[in-house]
């Protein structure tokens, strides 16, 4: 039997502190997402979700997408970019409006849709995405769509994901100098959301902890819609750091003791293991490291003790997050790691204890064809964003007058953009 034919083709793009991952998507006319090509490589030009070097961060964006098209078979020529820092930041608008009893319209829900854009208070910084979460009738709340029901006031919740201004233009030139026309900019939280969270769990209560290479953001779920967003500038990148520093050993040869060997959970074995510093074939005469026996091994014991006693700095700030969100007592029940740190083997029994509460760890769901190597923690941001964009969800901005300019390339800048692009290729 032939797979069903792809109706629509998305492209994603998500920029993180370590890593820059690209994926090529269609949607199925049976309705999955199925992924047809996907890649990463190391981030350049990136410090904690900011561009701090245009030219080198624009390559790498660059490189990742032509990686993913080889895999794919096909061009694209926009995505939908994935952000983790630029000062991240959530709130939830309220509007109500009278209906006097009659048959509520399509138009009646425009109007108060335009209505709402009054409540949006950016204080100086740039609306990423401003949406209906869910409409109420009367006060009582959970109404999906309330075209066609009867009553005397319509109201609406309104998800608006804020962030300063200048970092998001940065990743955004950084993405169109790659000649690629962007269609969004999607905070972390919201794309991660939709890749590792059901909807049962956004509706009863969950706290999504994206564990991130230099940034950690602590969101909670809650009515099926996103409530409150804090973010740490701690990541799992700090962790490598500190076993570089007590060992006295480079970030990449941390990496690998902390990828390979590192677990967030002791056992009495520890004291007994000597893992070498140095892989197989890698270069001799390298510095012996802090604490190493005559063949450049450490205990075992002494590499966990490191990641746990960093461990234990950075589930103190998520805990404080957690308490300041409000997901406490019978609202705070289960908690979902992702991002890389969250393959860290270990990470959520040690979190579960620490905390108090139920943790798993959030994969990718709802794709189909997804790389083994990509099916994991770290890559649920890049699934997500190809699954928000087929969700194709309202923006308050869409509708009636334009709230926000968006830049689209036509016309003469078709040409400029292709002129570009030969002139920096040849």
């Amino acid at each position: 039997m032939a797979p069903p034919r792809i109706a629509k083709i998305y492209g994603a793009v998500n920029i993180g502190s370590f890593r820059i991952s690209a994926m090529i998507a269609g949607l199925s006319e049976t309705g999955e997402m199925v992924v047809l090509g996907s890649s990463h490589r190391a981030a350049q030009g990136i410090k904690r979700g900011y561009v701090t070097d245009m030219a080198a961060a624009t390559y790498a964006v660059r490189d990742a997408i032509e990686r993913a098209e080889k895999m794919a078979n096909t061009s694209i020529q926009s995505v939908w970019i994935g952000c983790s820092g630029a000062g991240l930041a959530s709130q939830v608008a309220q509007v109500e409006v009278e209906i006097g009893g009659r048959r509520i319209e399509a138009d009646d829900v425009d109007a108060l849709l335009v209505s709402a854009r009054d409540v949006v208070q950016p204080d100086g910084r740039m609306v990423l995405h401003a949406q209906p979460a869910h409409y109420t009738l009367d006060g009582a709340d959970g109404v999906a769509d309330p075209k066609g029901l009867h009553a005397e006031r319509l109201g609406v919740d309104i998800h608006v994901m804020l962030a300063d201004g200048a970092p998001i233009r940065n990743i955004t030139e950084a993405v169109q100098n790659a000649h690629l026309d962007v269609e969004a900019v999607v905070g972390s939280p919201i794309a991660s959301g939709h890749a590792c969270l059901s909807a049962e769990e956004r509706e009863l209560g969950v706290a999504l902890v994206e564990f991130g290479g230099e940034v950690t953001n602590v969101s909670v779920y809650a009515a099926g819609m996103l409530l409150g967003l804090v973010t740490i500038p701690l990541g799992s990148g700090d962790v490598t750091d500190a076993i570089a520093s007590a060992f006295g050993i480079r970030r990449f040869q941390a990496e690998r003791l902390k990828c390979v060997h590192g677990s967030a959970i002791a056992s009495p074995s520890d004291h007994r293991e000597m893992i070498p510093v140095q892989a197989p074939g890698e270069e001799a005469g390298t510095p012996v490291a802090r604490h190493a026996d005559d063949k450049n091994r450490v205990p075992r014991a002494e590499l966990v003790s490191v990641i746990t006693t960093q461990l234990g700095v950075w589930v103190e700030e998520v805990s404080r997050a957690l308490k300041g969100l409000g997901f406490t007592g019978q609202r705070g029940q289960l908690v979902v790691l992702t991002g890389g740190g969250a393959e860290l083997a270990g990470l959520a029994d040690y979190a579960q204890a620490a905390l108090g509460k139920p943790v798993r760890v959030g994969r990718p769901q709802h794709v189909k064809g997804l790389a083994e190597a990509h099916a994991t923690p770290g890559f649920s941001t890049l699934a997500g964003l190809v699954l928000y964009a087929a969700a194709d969800p309202i923006d308050i901005r869409t509708v009636g007058p334009a709230f926000q300019r968006t830049h689209r390339y036509s016309g003469l800048g078709v040409v400029n953009r292709l002129y570009r692009a030969v002139r920096e290729y040849f």
